[in-house]
């Protein structure tokens, strides 16, 4: 499928080697989520972004696959393993729609619920913990640009999601966030900081409410 759409985009393959090397073949993506993952987005090559444009391409066609019909518990684990290049755990459990525009740099922990209308904008990865419940239209941002109004170029940073956390609906986590074990995101929140482990915060930005007495 990502073949396919790299030639809907107007590329001329000459076979198949040409096209593994230079769009989605396993090594090129690779390099693109190692670019992603170290912050030097902006030294990926021309082949490299063609290649996450293409990967980006590819996670909106699988999210209208997800999101246009009914499917069962099982085959949403199914689809949200091929959007993430990675086997989820039979115990993920998701409400459609969902919506990402890259896909590939999610990483989903065991027994984590989902809930309709979440937004992972995840070039920068998002990591989520074990038991980890994410409320309606929560927005898991980790890319946003440089503030010089002549150099709006990407910048790039993980969002870190623990154990246990439970997050809002409407909740907006940003760039380089780390949530901590167990601690609760009230609805509506916008986390720009990290967040301690056994505490709840909310607000705009996101303070400190009360520590969780265990």
């Amino acid at each position: 499928m990502l073949r396919k759409l790299c030639l809907e985009i107007g590329q001329s393959l000459a076979d198949e080697d040409q096209y593994l090397f230079y769009f989605g073949g396993i090594t090129v993506i690779e390099k693109v989520l190692e670019y992603l993952n170290t912050g030097r987005g902006e030294e990926m090559t021309e082949e490299m972004n063609r290649c996450s444009y293409a990967q980006s391409l590819l996670a909106g066609k699988q999210t209208m696959e997800l999101n246009s019909q009914y499917h069962t518990p099982e085959a949403i684990v199914r689809i949200m393993s091929e959007i993430t290049g990675e086997e989820l755990d039979e115990t993920f459990r998701m409400f459609p729609p969902f919506y990402t525009d890259f896909g590939r740099n999610i990483h989903i922990g065991r027994n984590v619920f989902i809930n309709s209308g979440c937004h992972f904008q995840d070039q920068g990865g998002i990591y989520i913990g074990d038991d980890a419940l994410i409320g309606h239209n929560v927005i898991l941002a980790t890319v946003d640009h440089d503030l010089d109004p002549y150099d709006r170029h990407n910048c790039y940073a993980p969002i870190r999601i623990g154990n246990r956390v439970w997050i809002g609906s409407g909740a907006i986590i940003t760039k380089g966030v780390c949530i901590g074990d167990g601690a609760v995101i009230a609805a509506g929140a916008v986390v720009t900081r990290n967040v301690a482990e056994n505490t709840v915060v909310g607000g705009v930005p996101a303070k400190l409410i009360k520590k969780i007495e265990k």
